[in-house]
């Protein structure tokens, strides 16, 4: 048997030394032979045949993207078809007017035309957001929060073309709204993906006006999903670390299959890229509405509620903690028309067990107007059955 494999440590003396005084050629090599065991890794999916469309990697390649030009080429396909919107809105401003008592003073009448011009004027408010093209016949989504009561909307497109455009439908309750151009060139058009697929990690794209600075692109990860923004009344939120900043609202947050996943509407002030997203999934659901009756019709029971915890089943004595408690009734609704009260615990809607206000919302949600609906409260520490029928959701 050979000295030095006899002697184990004095093999490790020398790979030791040899490593001290070559790391640099060796690393190198590593380096090398690291990047080419990578590049020959096998890319599958969507795009992998050298096709035009936007392609991911998948799992099975431990996440590694395909080199540096895949959120370029995802960013090249859907950008054109983002665009960017500019508003002006009108208001009546009063200003001190310094010849009020002109007459009085010095004794001759002044123009009431000039008098006027300086007491009110209208001057107009500007405001800019994003939005993006999903029809061939011009509808662009954006938020109800960029178009709402503008006089004017200006669209303009990547490649310099710009339309006048009017709303089509507005939802504030969800901040969507659909607007249109009228153009008679071919337009670029975004694919809708699948919000309920998505997944905290995942690489997205965010394209928008941020600031003016039109056709901004910025990279991130979902970081949460879910998220509710109780101070505009927004739910089930998809949260992002892409950059967005005013201006973003009403651009997509886009998957790196180059889908649409998202509509851009919020973010934490004060925060460093935290930002907020309309699920597609929940815009899909109104478009058709949007577009055909201008609104979204919802139902409605008309109560307010929270989740019944221990702290509230011990302000209400209750036997229990769970369920969902009635905090408010609102007046001439059809919760007060069925005879529903303040403190009453919802237990059951239709014979399925409530567990959270988020399920109840759901239901109602998922139901029509003038449908019917069974709850069976908790009250005054009985069990009571309560039949109420949906209304119209109000304004």
């Amino acid at each position: 048997m050979p000295l030095f494999l006899k002697n184990k440590n004095i093999l490790i003396l020398v790979i030791a030394i040899v490593i001290s005084f070559s790391g640099g050629v060796l690393a190198s090599g590593l380096a090398s032979q690291l990047y080419q065991t990578i590049a020959s890794i096998p890319i599958t999916g969507p795009g992998a045949s050298g096709d035009n469309e936007p392609y991911y990697i998948e799992s099975r390649s431990s996440g590694i993207l395909s080199g540096s030009d895949i959120i370029p080429e995802i960013v090249e396909k859907v950008g054109p078809a983002v665009v960017n919107i500019d508003v002006v809105r009108m208001k009546k401003t009063s200003f001190f007017n310094p010849f009020k008592d002109f007459e009085r003073f010095f004794g001759f009448d002044m123009d009431p035309e000039f008098r006027q011009f300086y007491e009110e004027k209208m001057i107009p408010i500007k405001g800019a957001g994003s939005g993006f093209i999903i029809s061939k016949h011009g509808y662009i989504i954006t938020n109800t929060h960029v178009v709402e009561n503008a006089d004017k909307i200006k669209v303009t497109l990547k490649d310099g073309r710009s339309f006048d455009a009017k709303v089509v439908g507005s939802d504030s309750m969800l901040d969507l709204a659909v607007i249109k151009i009228e153009a008679d060139d071919k337009l670029p058009l975004v694919k809708l993906g699948d919000s309920d697929k998505i997944k905290p990690g995942q690489w997205i794209i965010a394209i928008g006006n941020p600031y003016q600075f039109s056709n901004t692109v910025t990279v991130g990860i979902i970081s949460a999903i879910g998220r509710t923004l109780d101070d505009i009344g927004k739910r089930d939120l998809i949260q992002t670390d892409a950059a967005i900043n005013p201006g973003n609202s009403g651009g997509p947050l886009i998957n790196l299959a180059g889908d649409v996943i998202g509509i851009n509407v919020a973010i934490a002030a004060g925060a460093q890229n935290i930002g907020f997203a309309i699920p597609i999934n929940d815009a899909k659901e109104i478009l058709n509405d949007l577009i055909k009756r201008g609104k979204v019709v919802r139902p409605w029971l008309g109560i307010f509620m929270r989740d019944v915890d221990d702290k509230v089943a011990s302000y209400l004595d209750l036997p229990f903690a769970e369920g969902v408690v009635i905090t408010e009734i609102v007046p001439n609704s059809p919760a007060e028309s069925a005879g529903l009260r303040k403190y009453d615990v919802i237990k059951k809607i239709n014979g399925k067990k409530m567990i959270s206000s988020g399920e109840v919302q759901k239901l109602i949600r998922e139901s029509m107007p003038k449908d019917q609906i069974t709850l069976l409260v908790h009250r005054d520490g009985h069990n009571v059955t309560v039949n109420a029928r949906l209304g119209e959701a109000p304004k």
